[in-house]
């Protein structure tokens, strides 16, 4: 029975002799692409509906929302955040939704920055 002890100590304490660091590369993780959500204008949504959106959807201040609804009414679209393919695509469909069951024909689209 002794034996055996000292047979599993040398087991433990000489495993192959090799001792080393292991040199593994990690691969280089990508960052996912990013989409520009952006607000189009119409000529029949009120202005009050979108700064509404802008603050509901996109957390925005009140102030925030206004200066940015005005760039959509002068400037026929305005990008109003800029998130990963999936907050993006949920961010649109809930715009759309949103305008579609307030019977206003806002347009929210995303695309790749």
């Amino acid at each position: 029975m002794l034996a055996d002890t000292t047979m599993m100590a040398d087991k433990e304490d000489h495993d192959d002799g090799d001792v080393g660091v292991a040199l593994e590369t990690k691969p280089k993780t990508k960052r996912p692409p990013m989409y520009k959500v952006m607000i189009l204008n119409d000529d029949f949504t009120p202005m009050e509906f979108v700064v509404h959106v802008l603050e509901r959807f996109f957390g925005l201040s009140h102030a925030q929302s206004f200066e940015l609804m005005l760039t959509v009414h002068k400037k026929g679209l305005a990008v109003v955040g800029v998130f990963s393919h999936e907050i993006a695509e949920t961010k649109v469909a809930q715009v759309m939704d949103f305008a579609q069951r307030h019977q206003h024909p806002l347009q929210c689209t995303m695309e790749k920055e």
